[in-house]
């Protein structure tokens, strides 16, 4: 017995590195080294549910406790591609960015997005710049750039609608 199972552990253990190997997802890996635990288990004569059990706290010790750490490591020097790119770059607003009414778009590069404020209660008039914080679906969630202070044009005070009536008074006053 303990030689098949010594075979289906050499097995585990081949097929988790060699789908490592295929998708380089550092996901089966760890049961690898599980597998190697529980082929020590086997050549020390362990029961098999001894051998089951360290196979399985093993890999799940693996991957809770290194697999972060591995992660970080391999993907510092990962390039930002396409749309994730755009996260961290500035952008100048083209139409004002209102999120109550739905409306807003950027231009990042020489490309046009829709946009949203990170702040639902603010505006962002046209001619601002602003930051790009995050993605969500076709619309860049943006804010304004502090460090442009001086630079980001203040919203142009709109007048208040006139009636029928007050524009008729203004018309009368008005001189021919």
């Amino acid at each position: 017995m303990t030689e098949v199972m010594m075979i289906i552990w050499l097995v585990i253990l081949i097929l988790a590195v060699v789908v490592e190997v295929l998708t380089l997802g550092l996901t089966t890996i760890w049961f690898a080294g599980g597998a190697l635990v529980a082929i020590l288990a086997t050549l020390v004569h362990a029961p098999i549910g001894v051998q089951v059990i360290l196979f399985f706290m093993v890999s799940l010790l693996l991957l809770f406790f290194t697999r972060p750490v591995a992660v970080r490591y391999f993907n510092k020097d990962r390039v930002r591609t396409n749309v994730e790119s755009l996260i961290g770059r500035q952008a100048i607003v083209i139409s004002e960015i209102d999120n109550l009414q739905g409306i807003g778009q950027v231009t990042v590069g020489s490309q046009q997005w829709s946009a949203r404020s990170v702040e639902d209660k603010i505006t962002i008039p046209m001619g601002a710049v602003v930051n790009v914080l995050a993605i969500n679906g076709v619309k860049l969630i943006v804010k304004p750039d502090e460090k442009m202070g001086g630079l980001n044009p203040q919203p142009s005070s709109v007048p208040a609608p006139l009636s029928v009536s007050q524009m008729e008074e203004l018309d009368e006053k008005r001189p021919e």
